[in-house]
């Protein structure tokens, strides 16, 4: 069993009253399990709060950090499940291997990240699109400025209760001048960096009214990637189309579900390079009916309009019956156990 130190007091009844943003409120306890001397120890789930660190931290300078994300839903008859956690994981330990990291035991992190939620299944929020999102970090903790792989590691899991990340159909601009990943990298990998990386280009983008931007790919800057926090597809005369993984897009969960459901809704959904050109001609000969986003925040947003140079590509109000509208449907109902399980996503807490 995993030691335990409980809070003296929850925070939910405050948290409750708080209108915080996205990711901005934390649950009572976190998890925490370090690695040295080429081994894990003994998980422990503690209050959440503050760490102290070494400014030397191996992170703060060499950016050796990962992360992963998936959320809790409550479902019906009053359980509480997480959504394809195992598929989580086996990214996470990809992006270790790509970042000279110890991989993590699978029990370890399953029973441990079990154990967290089932203590703080209060915070599972009740409302229509809420849920309990889980976030673990895992990076180096040795405090050193030489540059190399750190000698020792830490697996820090924290929760926070959520509602959805876009309020309303998104709006994105494709990005020529600075890129996410290019071949080789770490573009394929949930690492810290890629994400700093791409902040100024999103900052910019918002200052034009954007949510976010449409990245393209890192040698022609020609074809389409991802979003900043999502995979993308394109509804392409009936059939639903999103770029391949060739090692510069990161393998969404919700990405993977989406393209099986997808094809269970009698779609043609197809994994292939797409042209921002492309997108232009079918969007002018009225064949690019339907864009969206799908991530774990995001689950799947609708795109209202993608601006290219001077175009705008845009796209019509969605409707019950769109391509976006049926598949968010879908798996929001099986996520919250309105619909069989037919595929064991689900790990009951």
């Amino acid at each position: 069993s995993i030691p335990i130190t409980r809070v003296s007091q929850s925070r939910l009844t405050e948290a409750l009253r708080e209108n915080s943003e996205f990711g901005a409120t934390f649950s009572d306890h976190m998890l925490v399990v370090d690695w040295e001397s080429g081994s894990w120890k003994q998980p422990q789930i503690v209050p959440f709060g503050p760490i102290s660190f070494s400014p030397a931290l191996t992170p703060f300078h060499y950016g050796q950090a990962i992360f992963e994300g998936f959320k809790a839903h409550r479902t019906a008859g009053g359980g509480v499940a997480l959504f394809r956690p195992r598929e989580n994981f086996t990214r996470l330990n990809r992006s270790a291997t790509r970042l000279a990291m110890p991989e993590i035991p699978e029990l370890l992190f399953l029973e441990g990240i079990a154990e967290l939620v089932r203590l703080d299944r209060d915070w599972v929020p009740h409302r229509e699109g809420g849920s309990l999102y889980v976030r673990p970090t895992y990076l180096g903790v040795d405090d050193t400025l030489l540059v190399r792989p750190a000698n020792r590691f830490r697996l820090i899991v924290m929760t926070s209760p959520v509602g959805p990340y876009f309020a309303q159909p998104i709006r994105l601009l494709a990005e020529e001048r600075f890129v996410r990943a290019f071949p080789g990298g770490t573009g394929d990998s949930k690492a810290a960096g890629n994400y700093a990386g791409g902040l100024l280009a999103a900052r910019l983008a918002q200052e034009k009214g954007f949510h976010n931007v449409l990245w393209l790919d890192g040698v022609e800057r020609r074809f389409v990637e991802e979003s900043g926090v999502m995979n993308v597809f394109f509804v392409l005369e009936g059939k639903a189309i999103t770029p391949p993984l060739t090692g510069t897009i990161l393998p969404g969960v919700t990405r993977d579900s989406a393209l099986t459901l997808l094809r269970e809704m009698g779609l043609s959904a197809e994994e292939r390079q797409i042209a921002i050109d492309e997108l232009l001609s079918a969007h002018t000969a009225g064949k690019l009916t339907e864009a969206f986003g799908a991530g774990t925040a995001a689950i799947v947003a609708p795109i209202a309009c993608i601006r290219y140079r001077d175009r705008d590509l845009q796209f019509s109000p969605v409707s019950d019956s769109s391509v976006a509208a049926r598949l968010r449907s879908r798996l929001v109902a099986i996520q919250t156990g309105r619909e069989p399980d037919t595929h064991n996503w689900l790990l009951p807490i």
